[in-house]
């Protein structure tokens, strides 16, 4: 995610605090990751977007918790405040695993090795 230009302390300090509300009073988050952007001249930043200053990670134990948590009024207050303080931000669902994993989410069978 990357904040508004020019976005007030206050507003800054209501889209903290929904988000705080929202991921402290649902019980079906599990983990909250946040973390800020790091530049350090890679060859892959040179073709990558300056979309996200941001990003938050949550995690659920399974769909029916995101579906939870998505479905709660807490949440409701935390999506109108990412509207209200974005630039742009990007919401995706995934389901994630181990390096085990690798092989089933890239569709390789271990008998092809």
């Amino acid at each position: 995610m990357k904040p508004r230009a020019g976005l007030s302390a206050r507003d800054r300090e209501a889209f903290v605090d929904a988000f705080e509300q929202a991921v402290g009073g649902i019980p079906a988050v599990r983990a909250v990751r946040i973390g800020r952007r790091v530049t350090h001249r890679a060859q892959y930043e040179q073709g990558s977007p300056d979309a996200a200053d941001f990003l938050i990670q949550l995690d659920f134990d399974d769909l029916a918790g995101l579906q939870t948590y998505l479905q709660h009024p807490a949440h409701e207050a935390v999506s109108a405040q990412f509207r209200r303080s974005l630039e742009s931000g990007w919401v995706y669902d995934f389901e994630a695993g181990d390096l085990a994993r690798l092989r089933e989410f890239a569709g390789v069978d271990d008998e092809q090795r």
